[in-house]
């Protein structure tokens, strides 16, 4: 038996099988997976440390950037033109590297200069800033990024 398609379903095409970047389910999706992908083995094995941190400096960092990148590189629906012609491989280690580096900023600057200088105590929290930060954003960089690219249309690369 043949099969029919119903007259008012839309006509599965090669074009409509890739959504377009939304910028809100990047970053819920930014947020969501790193608290998962730690949060469970931390709840299981019993790292309470770690189940905080999923939630708070891991995936809350991975949300942040994940926000920043994909504004920056949507600039206003019209990508520059920089952005749209240069190789992903290219742009997308720019970015990590630009990222990746100010988050390890942020985070030394959380962990030491913060207690240094400030009534704010030295603790194990903020000793893990130092990598939570630069990770998260590293992997939310590179996931907007490829994401951001692989949704241009030929004509706009």
């Amino acid at each position: 038996m043949p099969t029919t398609q119903h007259p008012t379903a839309p006509a599965r095409t090669a074009s409509r099988s890739q959504r377009p970047f939304t910028l809100w389910r990047e970053v819920l999706a930014a947020y969501v997976a790193p608290a998962l992908m730690a949060g469970i083995p931390a709840v299981v094995t019993g790292q309470q440390d770690l189940a905080v941190a999923a939630g708070t400096s891991i995936a809350g960092t991975s949300a942040v950037v994940a926000f920043l990148v994909g504004a920056w590189l949507r600039h206003g629906g019209r990508p520059r033109p920089w952005t749209a012609t240069t190789s992903r491989a290219a742009l997308t280690a720019t970015l990590v590297i630009l990222t990746a580096g100010t988050a390890a900023a942020l985070g030394w600057f959380t962990a030491q200069w913060l207690p240094a200088h400030t009534p704010i105590p030295t603790s194990p929290w903020l000793e893990r800033l130092r990598l939570d930060l630069p990770i998260s954003a590293a992997l939310a960089t590179t996931i907007v990024t490829l994401r951001w690219r692989s949704t241009l249309t030929p004509s706009a690369t």
